[in-house]
């Protein structure tokens, strides 16, 4: 009979190889004491990351609301960037780590939104206030309980889920707690530089106000009431959840925590949420840029000589200007260090890249190319941008606002200053196009009217948020522009 085999450098046996334990060196003795007291094991390691009988608080929550078999499945609670760059790397197909440090990722055939496949619960408690129609199609609550249970019960024969705790908007008096459930250790990662990280002394006692289940790579059963494709994203306003079936796009989950403001700060709050980039002057002057996905937003906002406070998602309150997120989600193609270099800056260890094409020999990645989809992007921390006004928030009120658009027939001019009859006009309508690859089914740029350059997104009827934008304009005397990107 055999010895077992001993890895190169390592204390551990082959576990495939059967006979009797040898006796190992002296010298590796301490060692193996470490790794048996659990310090410094990993997931990477034999037995480093396994259910346990002893639950933790949050898996107790997990078990009781959503019954995660914490038995059978190991919960990872908010792991660190090493750790979820270690899963990814191990366990998701495709993952690399580039030369810049960031991490790569595929989101498979789902490179888009995919907004013909969004759902809101309709229950008493918010029907009356949904803008119901091709944006917002209605969901019975008999079906939503069967796609929670069917994401449940896919996240339950998962070796491993993440848990990813964090903050939407960086006002605390206004901030939702939102918590993320997920198999993939990219999702993981992307959430986690998308939301505001709080403190570690927080999220030992966190209890979200919203929960996303994220089970994207297993399908919604198309032939359910209301189903129109493998694919479902849903929203329970009632139940304060979403449930994600048949896409794997990170960008659902933000876009998801982004409806769910669209809908919570103008009916409990008051607060106008805005799809825009916000940046500071060192005067303290305020500018907001509206547009759709890929007009610009992202690279318009981060301006050298002013501080960026978001790149994607805002909210205008009386108290000022609050950015959602705690990351950024940029856009890559054709993306260079001369052209943007502050993006290009923040491409670094922690970040996630999202369907781009690297060299397989030098890991350099070629922004330039489309093989796999035009909407190519990278999520990073907002803190990587080197000018970024942290917290991000302003106690100022916008100056300037400019929408943005995307004019695909070349008809407006490169930019005009707007009375307040003409910015209410051009907000309601949201003249635009839809760039190439920002929603499933989009290949090149399409003419397309989007209410308050946010439609995919809104929660209610546009005149409701132009009202509010009107009566701001008008309180504060801010100054409007059309800019054709």
């Amino acid at each position: 009979m055999t010895d077992p085999i001993v890895r190169t450098a390592s204390p551990y046996t082959d576990p495939s190889v059967q006979g009797p334990r040898f006796k190992i060196q002296e010298s590796r003795t301490d060692l193996r004491k470490m790794i048996s007291s659990n310090v410094n094991k990993t997931a990477l390691h034999p037995g480093g990351v396994q259910p346990h009988h002893n639950h933790t608080e949050l898996e107790e929550e997990l078990h009781e609301t959503a019954h995660i078999d914490y038995d059978r499945v190991a919960i990872i609670p908010n792991p660190s960037v090493a750790a979820l760059y270690e899963d990814a790397l191990v366990y998701e197909t495709g993952s690399a780590i580039t030369s810049s440090g960031a991490l790569t990722a595929y989101s498979g055939k789902k490179t888009g939104r995919s907004p013909l496949d969004k759902r809101i619960v309709q229950e008493p408690s918010s029907e009356n206030d949904i803008w119901w129609g091709p944006v917002n199609k209605p969901m019975s609550t008999e079906v939503w309980k069967i796609n929670r249970e069917r994401a449940v019960d896919y996240l339950n024969t998962r070796n491993r889920i993440y848990v990813i705790d964090g903050y939407a908007g960086w006002d605390e008096k206004y901030r939702i707690r939102v918590r993320v459930i997920c198999a993939r250790a990219y999702h993981a990662l992307f959430m986690r530089n998308m939301l505001i990280r709080p403190p570690r002394e927080e999220l030992e006692h966190f209890h979200p106000d919203y929960t996303i289940y994220n089970a994207g790579s297993f399908p919604a059963n198309r032939y359910t009431e209301g189903m129109t494709s493998p694919t479902s994203v849903a929203i329970n306003f009632a139940e304060k959840e979403m449930v994600i079936l048949g896409t794997e796009y990170a960008g659902e989950m933000k876009k998801g925590v982004f409806t769910v403001l669209f809908y919570e700060m103008p009916i409990k709050h008051n607060v106008l949420t805005l799809h825009s980039s916000a940046n500071e002057g060192k005067n303290g002057d305020v500018t907001l840029f509206f547009g759709l996905s890929g007009t610009g937003k992202t690279t318009l906002s981060a301006d050298p000589n002013r501080a960026l406070i978001g790149d994607d998602e805002h909210c205008w309150s009386d108290r000022g200007v609050f950015n959602i997120e705690g990351g950024c989600y940029a856009k890559c193609i054709g993306l260079s260090a001369e052209k943007e270099p502050d993006i290009f800056g923040a491409i670094r260890y922690g970040s996630v890249l999202e369907n781009v094409v690297f060299d397989p020999d030098t890991r350099e990645v070629d922004y330039d190319d489309a093989t796999l989809t035009e909407n190519t992007r990278c999520a990073y921390p907002i803190e990587y941008i080197n000018n970024a006004k942290i917290p991000c928030l302003s106690e100022n009120m916008p100056t300037n606002i400019i929408l943005l658009t995307c004019d695909a027939r070349g008809v407006l001019p490169p930019i005009s200053k707007l009375d307040r009859a003409q910015t209410m006009f051009h907000f309601i309508s949201g003249y635009t196009s839809k760039m190439a690859g920002t929603e499933d089914g989009v290949t090149e740029p399409q003419a397309t009217f989007s209410s308050c350059f946010a439609q995919p997104f809104l929660a209610l009827h546009p005149m409701r948020y132009a009202k509010m934008l009107a009566d701001k304009i008008d309180q504060h005397k801010a100054n409007a522009w059309l800019l054709n990107t």
